[in-house]
């Protein structure tokens, strides 16, 4: 959207639009700023009256009716489609996350993106666009970082500008404020659909294929070590939920994340999630802590969201003890990449391993990788699902099992391409037959 459409957005609201000199950017005056700022502080200070005088907790105050009361008594000649509208952004400031909140209710948005109070990007359909939608000032957005970090006990201020957090729904949350977001506080949120996609989404979406999904699904029964790697945004997560649908429901399931995102629709879960230091500095609980603790709860499987660290070690002397089955993501941007992120990693454990060590247990311990990808039409498809079959010397052997062959773009700008099998039989079928789970040859077959 460009300045000249914003502009044109902005004649029809209640908002003025003009441009600060200084540095050329939108500045927004709000008409009835004065009014909802009245009005915000009065429903507080009722709130807080009611509160005190013990006429009921604040889940059965009715904020509506007392925004348009209040509205009222303060501006009854407010026209009828401008009063809701005031009225609206007055309940999502007091009981929500302020402009937020239409955005997060927009089933089409998948990611919303705040670069300050006055620049605020989303992505539909894997396009990112800028809308009309900001906050007052930078204390506003502020004001919302708080609200949300401080739901789940996190803090985010000078000294600890950085936070990771989740919404009550499970859409992830990243907050990074001054003085190291130096153009205003920024918020970017990853939202999560009301309903978790299925395997059945990915194949209509094309990305996968049914062969893919019902190899992917065995391995899961059939208790392979799994890893999903790929960049930033290319849906490691998504899969990740995807195939942890396929575990079975009599299983113990232990789930560790920074912040708990995933949506296992199984009974048996245990959900841990990672703590950061209070203000005290004390009280920090790592990813790594979390996957220690996790093999004393007697798990099935493990689930870690993402590897980053010294528990990549942890991770894997799991896989390689006995916890046949887990699952996990990484940063990388091929198959033959993770494995040498998995080896750095390992490294930071401060564990002096020698690398052969290392590379043996990645290689036992892994059963497959999962290549996830983000093209530049904002679709996200599954580049390849490698095997791992162990060592030749010094160097762990990989082997392709299914990949994407990109073909070119349509006429709307798609991506076009095939997902296909190379023909290659993987050495896990013994295995998954071994765990009583059958194995179709044609899956395989090359067309």
């Amino acid at each position: 959207m460009s300045l000249l459409e914003r502009l044109e957005k902005v004649k029809m609201s209640q908002t003025s639009l003009v441009t600060d000199e200084t540095n050329n950017e939108p500045v927004y005056f709000d008409k009835y700023l004065e009014l909802k700022e009245k009005i915000h502080h009065d429903v507080i200070e009722l709130i807080n009256t009611q509160a005190t005088e013990g006429r009921g907790e604040n889940d059965d105050i009715d904020l509506q009716n007392m925004i348009e009361r209040l509205i009222s008594q303060h501006s009854n000649n407010l026209p009828r489609s401008e009063r809701s509208k005031v009225a609206r952004e007055i309940y999502d400031d007091v009981a929500g996350l302020g402009p937020l909140e239409p955005l997060l209710n927009d089933e089409t948005i998948s990611e919303i993106m705040v670069n300050g109070a006055h620049s605020i990007y989303v992505e539909r359909k894997g396009k990112i666009e800028l809308t009309d939608t900001f906050f007052r000032d930078d204390n506003h957005v502020l004001t919302i970082i708080d609200r949300i970090v401080s739901s789940i006990g996190r803090r985010c201020d000078e000294s600890n500008p950085m936070v990771d957090a989740r919404l009550h729904d499970g859409s992830r949350v990243n907050a990074v404020i001054n003085p190291i977001a130096l153009k205003g506080p920024s918020i970017t949120i990853r939202k999560f659909s009301s309903k978790p996609l299925k395997i059945s989404d990915l194949i209509s979406f094309n990305s996968i294929s049914f062969a893919m999904a019902s190899f992917l699904e065995a391995c899961v029964k059939g208790r392979c070590n799994i890893i999903v790697s790929g960049g930033t945004g290319s849906g490691k997560t998504t899969l990740l939920n995807v195939l942890s649908s396929f575990i079975p429901d009599g299983e113990r399931i232990v789930t560790i994340e920074d912040a708990a995102e995933l949506q296992l629709m199984q009974q048996h879960v245990v959900t841990l999630e990672s703590r950061p230091s209070n203000s005290e500095g004390r009280g920090n609980i790592t990813i790594r802590d979390l996957v220690r603790n996790s093999l004393r709860m007697r798990p099935d499987r493990i689930i870690v969201g993402e590897v980053r660290s010294g528990e990549t070690l942890d991770m894997l002397q799991a896989m390689n003890t006995g916890h046949d089955g887990s699952l996990t993501t990484v940063h990388a941007n091929s198959p033959r990449d993770v494995v040498s992120r998995l080896e750095t990693m390992v490294l930071m454990s401060g564990m002096e391993l020698p690398v052969k060590a290392i590379r043996e247990q990645i290689s036992s311990g892994i059963d497959l990788i999962v290549q996830q990808s983000r093209f530049r039409d904002g679709s996200r498809k599954i580049t390849s699902i490698s095997e791992v079959i162990g060592m030749e010397g010094d160097i762990i052997t990989l082997q392709d099992i299914f990949t994407f062959r990109q073909e070119g773009i349509d006429g709307v700008g798609r991506i076009k391409g095939n997902f296909e099998p190379t023909g290659i039989q993987p050495h896990l079928i013994d295995k998954l037959k071994n765990n009583g789970i059958s194995v179709k040859s044609e899956w395989f077959a090359r067309y």
